[in-house]
């Protein structure tokens, strides 16, 4: 096959494109909060506390970056009840947060939560109070319980990640966008790749790649693993150098105004190894056979499941005798957060996948101290229009390099 090249592939966003978006957002914010409220009401619960970044900014447009929930204290929690939103925000977030959420009531806190949380909750007349239960600490809860003897604290449902695994049009098209990102950046890196340089020496020029080429930020780090480092399905690059005759896997993704892309390839240094390719051929076969389930369920006007479309995959992979050595899932959603909902594995529920919904589809065996193989892409599901396509446009054939 012809080696792809970055031309290949769409261009960066535009800025009139990403107002766009902006403006989409902004619009979809109210029936967003609408759905959550319904539900409040529906369980007579009178506000919902949240906790997560891809959640403030969902539904408030508050837009902290990867990691800042680590330094930034109670800042970008926020509460919403049937009349308002609350924003909490310090000092270093006050600015940003009136300027991202304009139509939210930020509130001064300090990482003394539980002593405004009384007041807070009295403000929006909130006596039952919904709590990801998963996102808080179990100190902090038993501190938020004390601090408020008359607020019941109600263990949440996972409302707000039903909502959000269900993808607007403006949300597919960030995906799409940080999919090209990630694909014009590998097209680029091909030529580049020689026998002698190390994974890490990789791993970073395709993050440069990214960055210079239309991502605000990564999905997550860059995973660049030669040969036998290529059977450690979350393996970090490290000073190994490459050699003719290995694989060389690469699993990353951009991420283009909040949304991320997600890919792996597994590429060939010099002539591919007959055992390695056989791996390679059998793990393509094992990804088209469960994106060919998701096809052939649209075409009959059915919804597939997230755990069938694992099943069509594994199945392929153990009638091999590779059941082993595959085990993770096939699949999981993306958008704002790398891993979010639906599923696609041994454990997903046996239930109609949501839709319109964007998910991973990416098989792998893992041989240790031998090879690994994973081939991921990105699979737009859109069951009302009868669509099943890969937003990843990278090719999947057996591609040599060096």
């Amino acid at each position: 096959m012809r080696r792809p090249i970055p031309a290949d592939f769409a261009p960066p966003a535009s800025a009139a494109r990403r107002r766009a978006w902006e403006e989409a957002d902004r619009a979809a914010r109210p029936v967003r909060l609408a759905r959550l409220r319904a539900r409040l009401a529906a369980s007579g619960i009178d506000a919902y506390f949240g906790l997560r970044r891809e959640e403030i900014r969902y539904l408030a447009g508050v837009a902290l970056g990867e990691g800042e929930e680590k330094v930034a204290g109670h800042s970008g929690r926020f509460l919403v009840s049937g009349d308002a939103v609350v924003v909490l925000a310090d000092s270093r977030y006050t600015i940003q947060a009136r300027h991202e959420a304009p139509d939210a009531r930020i509130e001064p806190v300090t990482y003394d939560l539980a002593a405004r949380w009384a007041e807070l909750c009295a403000s929006i007349g909130a006596r039952r109070v919904a709590v990801p239960a998963a996102d808080l600490s179990h100190a902090l809860w038993g501190e938020l319980a004390a601090a408020a003897p008359r607020v019941e604290l109600v263990p949440a449902e996972a409302w707000v990640d039903a909502d959000r695994a269900v993808k607007e049009p403006a949300e597919v098209e960030r995906i799409e966008a940080a999919c090209a990102v990630a694909d014009r950046a590998l097209a680029a890196l091909l030529s580049e790749i020689r026998p002698g340089l190390t994974e890490a020496k990789l791993a970073w020029r395709l993050e440069v790649l990214m960055r210079e080429g239309g991502a605000e930020a990564l999905a997550f780090d860059v995973a660049a693993l030669a040969g036998p480092g290529a059977a450690l399905p979350h393996g970090s690059p490290g000073a190994r150098r490459i050699r003719a005759g290995v694989v060389l896997l690469f699993d990353f993704g951009a991420q283009v105004a909040g949304y991320r892309s997600d890919m792996t390839r597994t590429l060939f240094v010099g002539e591919p190894r007959a055992r390695d390719l056989a791996v390679y051929e059998l793990v393509a076969r094992a990804q088209s056979a469960s994106i060919a389930y998701l096809e052939d369920e649209v075409a009959a006007g059915r919804v597939p499941d997230g755990r069938t479309a694992d099943g069509a995959a594994r199945g392929v992979i153990v009638a091999a005798g590779h059941g082993g050595h595959f085990g993770h899932g096939t699949g999981h959603g993306i958008g704002l957060a790398t891993h979010e909902l639906p599923s696609l594995s041994r454990v997903a529920p046996e239930t109609p996948l949501p839709s319109p919904t964007v998910f991973s589809v990416e098989p792998g065996i893992y041989l240790e101290g031998r090879t690994g193989v994973r081939i991921e892409d990105l699979v737009l599901l859109d069951v009302a229009a009868r669509r099943v396509e890969r937003l990843t446009r990278f090719p999947r054939e057996v591609l040599v390099v060096g």
